[in-house]
């Protein structure tokens, strides 16, 4: 009866104790993992997006459209604040991604702006500053394009005309799980 006992408690012990601790310490690993990958978020541009976003500043110049890059990197809480605008804040909506899901948060992103003659910026869509009967903000979606951007204007849902961004074949979750161009925290590539 004794050795039933034991053979019993061991196999309780296997089946039972042992996952449970091996559960717990896997939980522990991911947790450590994505505070780790909170604290290795970026702070600024991935260097792909400065320099294309650069090199189309130029192109739009010579021909003949001055662009201004009015918004970059983005933190989680200063989208937060953005999202609140138009919501708890006055204002206008802007956006409908909250701190996370937007790729401003991770660095993929630049939002420009049309500037006039005299330096001021248009938010006017029609604006035909180089004369070419075409809107400047369009030709600049377009110029975007051949750098491997993907321009707000064309999204089905929301048009978002500034904003141009960069996903590299990563989605919003990847990056939220701690995957970035370049890296995988997970196997480390």
């Amino acid at each position: 009866m004794r050795n039933t006992i034991k053979s019993l408690s061991a196999a309780f012990f296997t089946f039972a104790v042992v996952p449970s601790v091996l559960f717990l310490s896997a939980n522990a690993n991911t947790a450590s993992a994505n505070d780790a990958h909170k604290d290795s978020l970026p702070e600024d541009l991935h260097p792909t997006i400065e320099a294309s976003a650069e090199a189309l500043k130029q192109k739009a110049a010579d021909k003949g459209i001055v662009i201004r890059f009015t918004e970059g990197f983005r933190s989680f809480e200063e989208q937060d604040a953005l999202y609140e605008q138009g919501r708890s804040e006055p204002g206008n909506i802007v956006t409908y991604a909250k701190g996370g899901e937007s790729y401003h948060n991770y660095g993929l992103a630049v939002d420009y702006a049309v500037e006039t003659g005299n330096g001021d910026v248009t938010w006017n869509l029609e604006y035909d500053g180089n004369g070419n009967s075409k809107p400047d903000w369009f030709e600049v979606g377009d110029m975007a394009k051949e750098f491997g951007f993907t321009w707000g204007g064309d999204w089905e849902d929301f048009k978002d005309y500034p904003h141009l961004q960069m996903n590299f074949g990563l989605s919003l979750q990847d990056l939220q799980n701690g995957y970035m161009p370049g890296y995988n925290p997970y196997f480390n590539s």
